[in-house]
């Protein structure tokens, strides 16, 4: 259960995290199983960049998963799973059962040669064998690399080769809304580039005819039956690696984020907890696929850690009609909702009347994650899906923080349209100019950085230490540079303005692009925006807009142009006008539902040539439709 239930409570764990940080930690970490205990609770800084919490310490995350709640409670339901098809039967798993085939996939791991510290790829869809695969190598000591289902060949190859997988797991295909991604032919075409591939291990999923590689290839439903359901768990140092997770980097090469056990453990669960206010009956259900961060620390790490009941989805919300998020609410008596403002968008776009015959009554906490939200977006969801009575919890942070760094807590610290609000406990804000000098007072614009570590920081790029420093503590030594702006109102709340890169510099004034945005977004036939910089003869930099509208009547591209700027104008200042605008049926995408503003900053300045590998975008064909109208 949450120990912060108060605003009050919420000052004293926040001044104590940061004035006597081992004396908070060491009493958070006391409530969790280990072998042995830690002797230092944590060193190193942000200058010598040796970062340890717990040194010393010995344990197993899944034992604090997985073995303490069955000895507790092993008939509590972990996982409801929900399959893409609604027609298909969904999947129960207490947690007495999630242990038994956790355990039997560690054991199929090891039969095949898997030892603590190798890598262990996995590429599938949201299957429950995800789940199992993920935290059977963490039982046996093995490092999980988890990519997206649905990535290319060459992607996959990429992140395999990266960090020297010896094996690989994947399912025949992956069905997704209308489609069925390949994933084992995918995963074929990687391996002729991956030659650190000994196994490949395939889950049938829906039984297609698939090629097999003999003595590489074995199916996993079989050997999974025909393994043992105990599996003794690896006793680990406290700072060894749990999981490499690939994020985008500026240079296109993907940059393996590194995550030790304890630290991200302690920060994972305590994040879960506190941010949610979960209690021990509630129903959580994040969104996210496991194969981005989101589904690491609020699927299959955070909720597990603290013996909750949730919700895995394999699907997508429009599938088979727009009701789809809806209907599992009503379907499991979900309290607490966690999901992108991308899907809100989408789904604010679509007729009422999907969400309006669901009971949603059940709801006691909404969630936002993956980038800022615009006001309209958020109004609709707090109206229409919190009916005015569920917190919004918008929270912020990133894969290199392992976990939620600013956000209000459900209920006990104010919501504010748009704004993250509050840093977390252990969380040090602080906002600097490009010179680096700290910008004190409120209210307050700049560069958002981060002060002394937290448990859940990544502590290191897999192989390329050096990138590690030069990419997040190179700008403002001594601090982690986050890479985005925020604003801090006059009460010391922050909003987050979006990636520093996405700053238009118009005629000398720096404008933020999701500031642009959100003043689009409120226009009625908007539903989601993307605002870019462009070359100007005039002013250095244009404003260049990509609107996607909403479904009802047709749009004048002039009238709408005009009444933009007025709003514009109105809300930010005429310095803030858009110069060009593009009405588009859809936004480049990555698999997780964020937009590739570096995709369209290229297509705005017409550099058609150098867009680079666009075969990992949820919707590649939208590029074309877009470099055709600007032709």
């Amino acid at each position: 259960m949450p120990h912060i239930t108060s605003a009050e409570l919420y000052q004293k764990a926040y001044d104590e995290s940061t004035k006597n940080k081992d004396s908070y930690w060491n009493r958070i970490a006391e409530t969790f199983e280990w072998d042995t205990k830690w002797d230092k609770t944590q060193s190193g800084d942000f200058n010598n960049l040796d970062i340890k919490w717990f040194d010393g310490g010995k344990l197993n995350i899944t034992e604090n998963c997985l073995d303490r709640h069955v000895k507790e409670h092993p008939n509590k339901i972990a996982i409801h799973w929900e399959p893409n098809d609604p027609s298909e039967k969904a999947k129960t798993f207490t947690y007495k059962e999630l242990l038994e085939n956790v355990n039997r996939f560690a054991n199929v791991l090891k039969d095949k040669n898997v030892k603590k510290g190798d890598r262990v790829c996995f590429y599938m869809s949201m299957v429950p064998e995800l789940l199992f695969g993920v935290l059977a190598s963490a039982r046996i000591g093995a490092i999980h690399s988890v990519v997206f289902g649905g990535f290319s060949a060459k992607a996959l190859a990429g992140r395999i080769n990266d960090c020297d997988c010896k094996i690989v797991v994947t399912c025949d295909e992956a069905p997704r809304g209308e489609k069925k991604v390949q994933l084992k032919e995918i995963t074929d075409q990687a391996c002729k580039e991956a030659p650190s591939v000994e196994t490949v291990l395939i889950y049938r999923r829906t039984g297609v005819k698939i090629n097999i590689e003999p003595n590489r290839d074995f199916y996993l439903n079989e050997l999974m039956q025909s393994a043992q359901p105990e599996c003794k768990p690896e006793i680990m140092n406290s700072e060894d690696p749990l999981f490499i997770l690939y994020t985008s980097g500026s240079t296109g090469k993907p940059k393996g984020l590194q995550h030790s056990i304890a630290g991200y453990m302690l920060w994972a669960s305590e994040t879960f907890k506190e941010v949610f206010q979960y209690g021990q009956n509630d129903i959580f259900w994040c969104t996210a696929d496991i194969g981005w961060i989101t589904g690491h620390s609020y699927i299959t790490y955070g909720p597990l850690l603290n013996g909750a009941t949730q919700v895995m989805f394999e699907g997508v919300p429009t599938f088979p009609t727009p009701s789809r998020f809806w209907d599992i609410v009503e379907k499991y008596k979900v309290s607490h909702f966690y999901t992108a403002p991308t899907a809100i968008r989408a789904l604010e776009a679509c007729d009422i009347n999907c969400v309006k015959k669901a009971d949603l009554s059940s709801l006691k906490v909404l969630g936002s994650v993956g980038e800022p939200i615009n006001e309209e977006a958020w109004n609709w969801y707090n109206k229409e899906i919190g009916q005015e009575k569920c917190p919004i919890v918008d929270t912020w942070w990133q894969t290199e923080t392992g976990g939620i760094m600013i956000s209000n807590i459900a209920g006990v610290t104010p919501a504010i349209a748009c704004h993250a609000t509050n840093p977390l406990p252990a969380v040090e804000p602080i906002l600097v100019d490009d010179k680096g000098e700290v910008i004190s007072g409120n209210p307050a614009k700049g560069n958002l950085c981060i002060k002394n570590p937290w448990p859940g920081v990544a502590r290191t790029i897999y192989g390329d230490h050096e990138r590690y420093k030069q990419t997040y503590f190179s700008a403002y030594p001594g601090l982690y540079f986050t890479g985005d702006g925020a604003k801090r109102d006059e009460n010391g709340n922050y909003r987050i303005t979006g990636r520093v890169d996405d700053v238009i510099n118009v005629s000398g004034h720096r404008i933020g692009t999701a500031e642009v945005e959100d003043v689009i977004d409120e226009h009625e036939s908007v539903v989601e925006a993307a605002v870019v910089g462009f070359p100007h003869p005039i002013k250095g930099q244009g404003i260049f807009a990509y609107l996607t509208p909403s479904s009802e009547g047709s749009i004048n591209e002039d009238d709408l142009f005009i009444e933009l700027n007025k709003l514009l104008t109105q809300k930010i200042g005429p310095i803030a006008k858009l110069d060009k605008i593009i009405i588009t049926n859809g936004l480049p995408k990555t698999r997780s539902g964020k937009i590739m503003r570096r995709i369209l900053r290229k297509i705005a300045a017409s550099e058609f040539e150098t867009l680079g590998d666009i075969s990992t975008l949820l919707n590649p064909e939208v590029v074309e439709e877009l470099i055709s109208k600007l032709k």
